[in-house]
């Protein structure tokens, strides 16, 4: 099985393989899969197998009918731009007078095209909210042209309507909470992540040497990011370290964890919520034990949550929902439509919030930075909101009159929200999670263990813990053998270099360092059940060695082998 009979060379490979595994595992699980997906594609090639790619979270299947009502508003907007301006090659920007009745008479000769139903049911949802018929279609037609300049900045007026009320019903149980919720439309999450950390720190929110929260495993942006230079901040983390009766890990938050919010000196708290990667929602408990805490112990206390894949989760509730006050939250569109590459996502915060009057309450000299900053957009500093200064801020300032996200980025924004909202069956939320359910199920197949049920599981991702599974499949020994004879790296380099498939290294999300992330997005149905199988094919390996270490050279020096003998 050792494709070296030199002992000696053997060790010394063996050593070398460690050293740089050791290596690796100080990168973000996103850095060290370029690593793998080489590895992968080079086996996938040599066995003439597909390589499987399990390590990103983009969705494989696309939302059609929001996205054919998209074009089919845009084939009025052009016969619109037409109608003004009649020359080769030329069109005007689209007359105000008249467009709804216009529209309404072109979705009724379009009938038959895939997105008229939605088209025609987002005009009449337009007119339920109470919306100026002209006024909203022409927002919608003149933004899907691009013809304009965002305005207003941070969000158009219709389109953050029906936002907010598709955020309503996700995010907020259908019954948010009393105020005004401020929206932001931002260049996807990735965006929305960067502006809410350089405005809390350009507002001096959050200064260098500030302890700050992170609710871990997670994402790892949000490991990274309050660790860099520009904010210097000092990270408590928040472990999910609950287990059930039978021992295995529910990826919640003991009540000891939540306590550590009670220090004052937490400033901030960021979470995703449901969790990635172990992707479950966070309990009830914990989110009534968060109210407790704001109430009792911490009331400045500002959180940060990313709600990306709420939908995936009956009856989701944001904390947002419950500490609306002290809550920034983020949302993207992009898993739950299968629209990464849109870029399409939102920074939401009530206007009576924690953050602007922390800002209102710094010292004079802190606020006199802040006027100098601000003074070339208004004259009156001390107005501007947090969420304006995070638009302002998202431009340096100087170039707020051009910021904003693109105007055809919003109005696909706003047919994705009300697609959902006009979708009173929940039929395609079903099936979204019906087919990460069954990807789920298969995965856990494939490694011979039975999925157990968990109302509170989004199921986007699985969260593998390797040691417990190979202590329930091979036993404590060869668990204690395996963490003294490898790195934890190593499972997933094996799975790449042996089988062709990719997955994340836990570790790089603060997860168990011996456990794996799959997503359940991203390869079809059938590809989980050979996932998991893959991973069971290289434990098996490594038993064997385990098994036959006996009168063979001992330790490091039997980690390589041959996968093809």
């Amino acid at each position: 099985m050792n494709p070296n009979p030199d002992p000696v060379a053997n060790a010394i490979a063996a050593a070398q393989r460690r050293r740089d595994e050791q290596a690796l595992a100080h990168l973000s699980p996103f850095e060290v899969k370029a690593r793998l997906l080489a590895l992968a594609t080079e086996s996938a090639h040599r066995r003439n197998t597909p390589m499987l790619d399990a390590g990103r979270g983009n969705p494989n299947w696309v939302a059609t009918t929001p996205r054919a009502a998209f074009f089919l508003l845009g084939e009025f907007a052009l016969a619109e731009a037409r109608r003004v301006w009649v020359e080769p090659d030329f069109g005007g920007a689209p007359e105000r007078h008249g467009i709804a009745e216009r529209c309404e008479r072109f979705v009724m000769e379009h009938a038959e095209h895939e997105g008229a139903d939605l088209l025609r049911g987002t005009l009449a949802y337009g007119r339920e909210l109470g919306f100026e018929p002209d006024d909203f279609v022409h927002e919608l037609t003149d933004g899907i042209l691009g013809d304009h300049y965002p305005g207003p900045d941070r969000i158009g007026i219709h389109v953050e309507r029906l936002v907010r009320e598709y955020l309503a019903d996700e995010l907020l149980e259908g019954t948010p909470p009393t105020g005004e919720l401020d929206l932001f439309a931002t260049e996807g999450g990735t965006a929305a992540i960067c502006y809410v950390f350089d405005s809390l720190a350009t507002n001096l929110v959050l200064a260098p040497g500030d302890r700050v929260a992170l609710m871990v495993p997670a994402f790892t942006p949000y490991l990274e990011i309050p660790r860099l230079d520009r904010y210097g901040l000092e990270v408590v983390e928040i472990n999910a370290s609950g287990v059930d009766a039978a021992g295995e890990p529910t990826w919640q938050f003991p009540p000891e964890e939540i306590d550590k919010l009670a220090d004052s000196s937490v400033k901030a708290l960021f979470v995703i919520n449901p969790s990635n990667p172990p992707s479950v929602m966070l309990a009830p408990m914990t989110l009534d034990h968060l109210v407790r805490i704001v109430a009792d112990a911490n009331p400045d206390l500002i959180i940060v949550t990313d709600d990306v894949y709420g939908t995936f989760v009956p009856g989701f509730r944001s904390i947002m929902d419950v500490l609306p006050a002290n809550t920034i939250a983020i949302y993207s569109f992009s898993k739950y439509f299968g629209a990464t590459g849109w870029r399409l996502g939102v920074v939401a915060l009530y206007r009576d919030n924690v953050i602007d009057r922390l800002i209102a309450a710094l010292p004079t000299d802190a606020l006199a930075r802040l006027d100098h900053r601000y003074e070339c957009i208004t004259t009156r500093t001390a107005d501007i909101s947090f969420i304006d200064r995070m638009v302002a801020d998202s431009r340096q300032v100087a170039l707020n009159h051009t910021a904003g996200l693109s105007l055809p980025q919003q109005v696909q924004m706003a047919l994705f929200a009300v697609f959902t909202l006009l979708d009173l069956g929940g039929d395609y939320k079903a099936r979204t999670r019906e087919i990460v359910t069954h990807r789920l199920v298969a995965l856990y197949e494939g490694l011979g263990v039975a999925l157990a049920p968990d109302a509170l599981r989004a199921g986007y991702y699985a969260e593998i813990d390797l040691m417990r599974w190979a202590r329930h499949r091979y036993g404590s020994d060869f668990v204690q053998w395996m963490a003294e004879t490898f790195e934890p790296v190593d499972p997933v380099i094996r799975l790449a270099e042996d089988e062709g498939v990719v997955l994340l290294h836990g570790g790089g999300f603060s997860a168990p360092v011996w456990s794996v992330r799959v997503s359940l997005a991203n390869l079809d149905d059938a590809c989980y059940l050979e996932v998991g199988r893959a991973l069971t094919r290289v434990f098996d390996r490594y038993h064997h060695l385990f098994s036959s270490r006996e009168g063979s050279v001992p330790g490091p020096v039997e980690t390589a082998w041959d996968p093809r003998e």
